[in-house]
């Protein structure tokens, strides 16, 4: 299957309402490879959240460990956290999080600039034209389209060339057109840069892109048939 990118074991999440407990996430198992695409489907309200942002180290499980290239997340401190997910992690959300006063390209290159990475301004310009992007370059997010914002996010989630990327319900806002062109992206990073991905949807035509499909139902990760 070649090099273990992600590596999850035992994770266990819960909140606490009040003097309830919820469990979020049961004995939650994965791992995941170079190249690989994984897909996770769920409701809403299932944990497809709560379980990436675990996965990517932005949250924290009450017990369990979460590798990502051989190092467990938990052992090192929150500037190494940092490196980490900036070298490392690339992540695409729903809602895109784009600077509002940053360009488009100057959003892209955000993450070599905190990285300390320089000329990288051709790269990001190869990915613009690779996803039909060249014009929009010096737009501001409040310009673009909600499809030409996703595209962005996706161009910032890859530039530093991270081993894993991480997309939220990527397509969730997007109309059936530009959520198939994204997709249809996702499979082309995937295939020409050996871009390992985990991808959370309820959808069960993006989920269909995983080479390994699951559903999250009642907090245990389940293989999808």
């Amino acid at each position: 299957m070649g090099e273990v990118i992600l590596n999850a074991n035992n994770i266990y999440k819960s909140y606490y309402n009040g003097i309830d407990e919820l469990m979020v996430l049961q004995n939650f198992k994965l791992k995941v490879h170079k190249s690989e695409i994984v897909t996770i489907m769920g409701q809403s309200g299932s944990g497809k959240s709560t379980a990436l942002n675990i996965l990517g180290s932005l949250d924290k499980p009450n017990s369990g460990t979460v590798e990502i290239a051989g190092v467990n997340v938990y052992d090192l401190d929150e500037n190494g956290l940092s490196l980490m997910r900036n070298q490392e992690v690339g992540f695409v959300f729903q809602f895109h999080h784009l600077l509002p006063e940053f360009t488009a390209i100057e959003n892209v290159l955000v993450p070599t600039w905190i990285r300390g990475k320089e000329n990288m301004k051709s790269q990001a310009l190869h990915f613009f034209e690779l996803l039909n992007l060249s014009n929009v370059i010096n737009h501001l997010p409040g310009q673009l389209s909600g499809g030409e914002r996703s595209r962005v996010a996706l161009i910032r989630g890859i530039i530093n060339q991270p081993k894993i990327l991480f997309a939220d319900e990527p397509t969730g806002n997007l109309d059936e057109k530009n959520a198939i062109k994204l997709i249809d992206l996702l499979g082309i990073i995937n295939k020409d840069f050996n871009q390992a991905i985990v991808l959370t949807t309820h959808n069960p035509d993006v989920a269909s892109l995983g080479n390994r499909q699951y559903k999250l139902e009642k907090g245990i990760l389940h293989i999808r048939n």
